[in-house]
C-alpha cells in the first residue's frame, strides 16, 4: 500500500479502510496502545462478573480476533465472534483461541446463531463504522436477540468531544469541530511499524449511544471515561508504565458503556 505525506497510509478500497483482505490486514496491524490502556481492560472488568468456562461471550464485530482471544484468556469464557468481513473472520480463526467459534454477519444478522445463545456481549469500536441511527439500532437489535435476558452488553467507543487531540495511538476528527450523531470524521491510527493509518469513521456521542440502547430494549446504561490512574492494577503493568500518557491524562478519550438486556 503506498504511503502519503508524513508517513500516513490512506484507507484502502472503496468499501472503507478495513474492507477486503488488505483492509483486514491493515486493521490487524494497528497499534491500539490507548485502547489497551483505557479501553479493553475496562471492558474485561465490566464483563468479569459471572464469567467462567460454561459461559458464552459474544464479540460483535470481532475483527481479527485479538481482543476476543485476550478476553477468553482473562475471563475463562467461550468466545462466539461475529463479523461482516470474511477476511476479518479468517484472521480471527488464526488466533486459535480455545473453544472459539466465528460466524459471518450478513445483512446485519448472524443467521446461523439462535436467539439467547450468549451470556454476555462486547462491541468494541464497531459503531464508528455505522453511518446512521437505524444502522446502529440494527446492530443493537441483533445483539439483543443473541443475548439471554439479564445479560450485560459492554460497548467501547471513542468520544467525539475529544476531536483533534493527539493521543498515543490515535486522533479522532479535527480540533474545534463539534460532531453530531453519525457525522463523518477522519480517524488517524498508529500502526505497529510507526506509520499512521487514516480512515473515515462516524461520530457517536455517549448520550446518543445511551438513548439508542434504550430504544433497542436495553436497560438504562452506565458510562465511564477510564483514566490512566485507574488503569493501574487493571491494564498490563508494563504497558501502563511504557510512556507518560500525557494526552490521555488531560482528556481521557474512550467511553465504556454498560447496559443489560431487559
Amino acid at each position: 500500500m503506498p504511503q502519503d505525506r508524513a508517513g500516513e497510509r490512506p484507507g484502502s478500497g472503496s468499501g472503507g479502510a478495513w474492507s477486503g483482505r488488505e483492509g483486514a490486514e491493515a486493521f490487524a496491524a494497528v497499534d491500539a496502545a490507548t485502547d489497551w490502556l483505557l479501553g479493553y481492560p475496562f471492558v474485561f472488568r465490566a464483563l468479569a462478573a459471572g464469567s467462567g468456562t460454561d459461559r458464552v461471550l459474544l464479540d460483535f464485530g470481532c475483527g481479527p480476533g485479538r481482543v476476543a482471544d485476550e478476553a477468553a484468556r482473562r475471563l475463562g469464557v467461550r468466545i462466539v465472534g461475529v463479523d461482516a468481513s470474511p477476511e476479518m473472520l479468517a484472521l480471527a480463526r488464526r488466533q486459535s483461541t480455545p473453544g472459539a467459534e466465528y460466524h459471518l454477519v450478513t445483512d446485519g444478522r448472524a443467521a446461523d446463531l439462535p436467539d439467547a445463545c450468549a451470556d454476555a456481549a462486547m462491541c468494541n469500536h464497531v459503531l464508528a463504522s455505522l453511518p446512521d441511527e437505524q444502522t446502529v439500532l440494527g446492530v443493537f437489535g441483533e445483539i439483543h436477540r443473541l443475548l439471554r435476558r439479564g445479560a450485560p452488553l459492554v460497548v467501547l467507543t471513542t468520544d467525539p468531544a475529544c476531536a483533534g487531540i493527539e493521543y498515543a495511538s490515535l486522533r479522532v476528527g479535527e480540533s474545534g469541530v463539534i460532531y453530531g450523531p453519525g457525522q463523518p470524521l477522519t480517524v488517524r491510527l498508529r500502526r505497529t511499524d510507526g506509520t499512521w493509518q487514516t480512515a473515515q469513521n462516524h461520530a457517536w456521542p455517549p448520550t446518543t449511544i445511551r438513548a439508542l440502547l434504550e430504544r433497542a430494549g436495553f436497560t438504562p446504561a452506565t458510562q465511564h471515561h477510564p483514566t490512566p490512574d485507574e488503569a493501574e492494577g487493571i491494564a498490563d503493568p508494563d504497558h501502563v508504565h511504557s510512556r507518560d500518557w500525557a494526552a490521555e491524562r488531560r482528556r481521557p478519550p474512550l467511553v465504556v458503556t454498560v447496559a443489560t438486556k431487559a
